[in-house]
């Protein structure tokens, strides 16, 4: 036993591995590092600053912009949406994974978020990826559902980031197919299968499709993660019940989906069944898919990110 404990690391006897220690990790080393650790140094000092206590946003900015989520945002929480008569706006299969919902790859030179920077004299060589353009909600807005390996059932086989616009059968980029319906003031809902949000659990999977109006999302099953940042961005997530999908139940994503859940907060509860009807006459049942009652707070907040506003000022 005296022999195991006195075995040091690299196979030196751990006494004398206490003494190079002792000789080679000196004080002076991390007083050199930290001692001027504020200072910074001549360049970083040499930024221009602004005085301002808050940040100056700069509205150029092709990299950082001041995200939208608490304007017009209130001090009372909005409550329970309902969702009426909301179009699919996209109908999968299974396992669609975070990085079809919101990818960090290159910007493909034909997609919105292109455009976008094409507009603002951004050259091609200089659109950079949607990973280094996350701190602008207009870019990875428009980067939603813009990888160029998804598969949507509307498409019929075609594989690409695009969608059908429902009333006008226009096929569009999903980006614009989404603001096609906000403008319309229609909200949208999406279908899918098992393993929904299954990868990587990055934020901007749900931040995107909320910023694009998306108010559920109805899956056979969801990763996690992925399922608890829908419901931190106030996103429905519902599960069809076992042995059912949009295939057995004779969706095709062509209906408009009524979510039936109860106006008073104060009925609703996590994982209770909640019923789903469609413009033609179809009807099935959801189990809701907010898991704890703090879930269920941030949906009637409107999402995480104005709760915790709420909360911190409540307690001001």
């Amino acid at each position: 036993m005296g022999k195991r404990f006195s075995s040091g690391i690299f196979g030196l006897p751990l006494m004398r591995l206490l003494r190079v220690v002792k000789a080679s990790v000196l004080p002076d080393m991390f007083k050199g590092t930290y001692e001027a650790i504020t200072k910074g140094n001549p360049m970083w000092n040499e930024l221009p600053v602004s005085a301002s206590t808050l940040y100056p946003w700069d509205p150029k900015s092709t990299y950082i912009h001041e995200p939208p989520y608490f304007k017009d945002m209130t001090m009372t929480p909005p409550g329970a949406r309902p969702v009426k008569d909301a179009y699919c706006l996209l109908n999968f299969g299974d396992s669609i994974t975070t990085d079809h919902i919101s990818p960090a790859g290159s910007i493909h030179p034909d997609s919105p978020a292109a455009k976008y920077l094409k507009e603002r004299n951004v050259e091609r060589k200089d659109f950079n990826s949607y990973g280094s353009r996350r701190g602008n909600d207009e870019i990875m807005a428009r980067g939603t559902f813009a990888n160029i390996r998804i598969v949507n059932k509307f498409l019929k086989g075609e594989v690409g980031p695009k969608t059908v616009h429902v009333p006008s059968g226009e096929k569009l980029a999903v980006f614009d197919a989404a603001m096609k319906y906000k403008n319309e003031g229609h909200d949208t809902i999406i279908l899918a299968g098992a393993e929904y949000g299954s990868g990587s659990s990055r934020d901007w999977a749900a931040k995107g499709p909320m910023l694009q109006g998306v108010k559920a999302v109805i899956a056979k099953s969801f990763e996690r993660i992925h399922r608890s940042n829908l419901a931190g961005m106030g996103i429905v997530p519902l599960c069809f019940k076992a042995g059912e999908d949009a295939d057995s139940l004779g969706l095709t994503g062509h209906e408009r989906y009524t979510i039936q859940l109860p106006t008073d907060v104060n009925e609703i509860k996590p994982g209770q069944d909640v019923t789903v009807t469609t413009d033609n006459g179809k009807s099935f049942t959801c189990t809701l898919r907010f898991d704890t009652e703090v879930e269920l707070a941030y949906y009637t907040h409107g999402g995480i990110l104005p709760y915790v506003i709420r909360k911190i000022a409540a307690e001001q």
